[in-house]
């Protein structure tokens, strides 16, 4: 089994067109789609004055990382 992601365009008339790399070609083969629409500009401007700050109250902190470890010069 092999995972290829493309992306591609539905047209108005609903059809979806797939090229498939060079090496794939006279197989049968079983074939899932995903549908992910893109979000518009607008709808990432929103999501992001939605979510921003979000963790204001509860933030997140980083903890003691340690002692730095002593190597040995490259030579």
């Amino acid at each position: 089994m092999e995972t290829i992601k493309l992306k591609s365009h539905i047209g108005k008339d609903g059809i979806l067109k797939l090229e498939m790399p060079a090496g794939i070609s006279d197989v049968d083969c079983e074939v899932t789609v995903t549908i992910k629409p893109k979000l518009s500009q607008a709808e990432w401007v929103a999501f992001l004055e939605e979510t921003a700050g979000i963790l204001a109250d509860d933030p997140i902190e980083r903890g003691s990382q340690g002692e730095y470890e002593t190597r040995d010069e490259l030579v």
